[in-house]
């Protein structure tokens, strides 16, 4: 077992760093609220063809989770990382010297969300499920916890620097960020060479579980139906969380809310799930991974119906927080029972592809966010369509097997087939 001087388990340095970078990865994608009105104006953009491009976004990072899970497999996690960081950057710098449509559609709408493919929680989840077996699913909750501080964090700083200094600038200063991140992180912190046996679980009985794995192959994995419960899930994920980030702040503004009071209303909702998601972290190991994604998704579906019916700052910022309290929940979910019932061989390619319809359902609710407020002239249809999408999300995954049984190949552990 790795350790540092103080017995600290290394894995956890990994946890941290990975997180950090989900931090800038979730903040800049689901934060893109405060840029909205500024890049309309200077580029001449309507709402729809905003959204349009955003929803384009969502597709191409979705496509982006299983190429980062085949360059896993076939390269390294650094390799992955470094990729990524390249590509932000070089967008960053197209994104800012945009002069029409199609080369912010280039720029902002497909290369910005390749490279962000490339330093998502999906693609870090894989080597943080290699360091550990049985706090896995903490350990996947606490990287859950990056992306939830970078809703609470960055889209309040991005609304302050947005109105301080412009939108180029903010972008600018972000990939001055992520250079100083994850440049070190890839190459210092990230390690792929775990020991046998480790994790950073505490040993009951003497004796460590070991994690299991499936001789399969990703197709039959796909064949289950388990796998498409989980892939609607992911897309009522996307779906309603790509809603929030796009249209969450305009929808308030148009109901009369400040700008800077909509901007902190969403961040509670990342602030709230900092702290939640070390509670759900701390039960995801001991109680059925299904049950806590089936509250997940209703309490959400839940939430996302309160915030397009509020009328005064205190209901904004109760509802935020209520849904705040499981918003974090269902990839870290996902990604543990991805492993549980497929084992982490396949993980990498198996989260990519879940996760693409996560961006197809993310690409459909910030289109029909801004076409339906176009078309109808409000926001109830597209966040009431994304409470009931939801809540069939809920019921999709309280109905999830415990395991998956394969009988035409068989299970290995530490090399000895079962």
């Amino acid at each position: 077992m790795i350790t540092s001087g103080r017995g600290t388990y290394y894995g956890w340095y990994i946890v941290a760093s990975a997180s950090v970078i989900v931090l800038l990865t979730m903040g800049l994608r689901m934060g893109i609220g405060p840029f909205v009105a500024p890049m309309m104006l200077d580029l001449a953009l309507s709402r729809t063809e905003f959204s349009l491009i955003v929803s384009i976004g969502m597709i191409v990072y979705g496509l982006g989770m299983p190429l980062a899970g085949y360059l896993l497999k076939r390269f390294s996690t650094r390799f992955v990382l470094l990729t990524g960081l390249i590509t932000v950057c070089a967008s960053i710098l197209w994104t800012i010297s945009s002069k029409g449509l199609f080369s912010f559609l280039l720029s902002f709408g497909i290369f910005l969300s390749l490279g962000l493919a490339f330093l998502s929680n999906i693609a870090l989840a894989p080597i943080i499920s290699k360091w550990f077996v049985q706090q896995r699913g903490k350990a996947l909750f606490y990287l859950s916890t990056g992306g939830m501080a970078g809703i609470a964090i960055m889209t309040p700083a991005e609304t302050l620097l947005v109105q301080l200094v412009g939108w180029q600038q903010t972008l600018l200063i972000f990939g001055g960020i992520f250079i100083c991140v994850v440049l070190p992180s890839a190459i210092f912190i990230i390690r792929e060479d775990v020991p046998d046996g480790a994790d950073g679980a505490t040993v009951r009985g003497g004796k460590i579980k070991q994690d299991i794995q499936l001789e399969i192959s990703w197709k039959d994995a796909t064949k289950t139906r388990a796998y498409w419960q989980l892939v609607i899930g992911l897309f009522a994920c996307g779906f309603g969380m790509n809603l929030i980030g796009s249209h969450a702040v305009p929808m308030l503004v148009d109901h009369h809310f400040e700008p800077i009071t909509s901007s902190f209303g969403v961040g509670v909702i990342g602030l709230v799930a900092i702290f939640s998601t070390l509670f759900l972290g701390s039960i995801s190991d001991r109680y059925p991974r299904k049950n806590i994604l089936f509250l997940v998704y209703f309490v959400r579906g839940m939430g996302i119906l309160g915030l397009v019916l509020v009328v005064t700052p205190w209901q904004l910022y109760l509802v935020a927080a209520t849904g705040g309290l499981v918003w974090a929940g269902s990839i870290a979910m996902t990604s543990a029972i991805l492993s549980d019932l497929y084992g982490v061989r396949l993980l990498g390619i198996l989260n990519g592809w879940a996760f693409f319809g996560h961006q197809i359902g993310g690409a459909l609710g910030s289109f029909i966010g801004g076409w339906g407020y176009e078309t109808f002239g409000t926001h109830v249809l597209a966040f009431g369509l994304a409470a009931f999408i939801s809540l069939i999300a809920s019921a999709a995954s309280y109905y999830l097997p415990e395991k998956i049984t394969f009988p035409k190949y068989f299970e290995i552990d530490n090399g000895r087939s079962l």
